[in-house]
C-alpha cells in the first residue's frame, strides 16, 4: 500500500466514529430505527462529509463504552420523561407552563462536544437550541416549564450534565481533566457562596 493510500485509509478510520454518529443523529431526528432510515442517513452523512469538503473533524480517538452506554440509557430516559412532562404541561389548563431563553456557558473548549451537547439538548422534548456563541462557548436554549430563576438554573445544570456525559464518553484525557477542574472550581465557589452573606443578610 502506497503512502497516499495509507493516509486516506487512516483518515477514513479516524473519521469513522463521526460518520456513525451522523447516521445515528439522522435516525434520531426522524425517530425511525429502520434499514431505510439507516441507508438514507448513511447517504446524507457521506454527502455532508465528502461533497461539502469541510475540514476533517479532529476527534479525540478515545471512546469509553461504559460512559457511552450510560449516555444512551440516560438520554432515552430523558426523552421519555420530557415527553410526559410536555404532555402534562399542555393538558394542565390551571396554569401556563412558562418559557424562557436561557444562556448556558459550557466548560469544555471543543467544537464536537459543543455540537453534540446542543443536538442532545434539542432532541429532548421541552428545550430547543436557538443560537450558539462559538467564541464564548455558550448555548442559548428556549425551554418551557421555567417560572423562576431556580427553574432556569436547573435547566443550565441539566445541559451541563449532558456536556459532562458526552465528555466522559468521547472526550480526550485533556478535556476530561479540564472538565474535572471546572467542576471542582464550581463546587468550591458554591460552598463559598453558601458560607458568605449576600444581599445584606447575615448567617444564622
Amino acid at each position: 500500500m502506497n503512502p497516499s493510500r495509507r493516509s486516506q485509509v487512516s483518515l477514513f478510520l479516524h473519521q469513522l466514529p463521526f460518520l456513525v454518529w451522523l447516521v445515528a443523529l439522522w435516525m434520531l431526528l426522524w425517530g425511525q430505527f429502520t434499514w431505510l432510515a439507516f441507508l438514507t442517513g448513511l447517504v446524507m452523512a457521506v454527502f455532508v462529509t465528502r461533497v461539502f469538503r469541510l475540514p476533517p473533524v479532529e476527534l479525540s480517538g478515545r471512546i469509553n463504552l461504559w460512559y457511552g452506554l450510560v449516555f444512551v440509557v440516560t438520554f432515552l430516559g430523558a426523552v421519555i420523561k420530557g415527553s410526559l412532562i410536555v404532555a402534562w404541561q399542555v393538558l394542565d389548563f390551571r396554569r401556563q407552563p412558562g418559557a424562557a431563553i436561557i444562556a448556558v456557558p459550557l466548560r469544555v473548549d471543543d467544537d464536537v462536544i459543543m455540537a453534540h451537547t446542543a443536538v442532545t439538548a434539542s432532541l429532548i422534548p421541552g428545550s430547543l437550541i436557538v443560537d450558539v456563541d462559538r467564541e464564548k462557548r455558550t448555548l442559548f436554549l428556549h425551554t418551557i416549564g421555567v417560572r423562576s430563576d431556580a427553574d432556569a438554573e436547573h435547566q443550565r445544570r441539566v445541559v451541563l450534565g449532558w456536556e459532562a456525559r458526552i465528555t466522559r464518553a468521547v472526550g480526550s484525557k485533556e478535556e476530561l481533566q479540564e472538565l474535572r477542574a471546572k467542576i471542582a472550581e464550581a463546587d468550591v465557589d458554591a460552598r463559598h457562596g453558601a458560607e458568605t452573606p449576600r444581599d445584606g443578610r447575615t448567617l444564622l
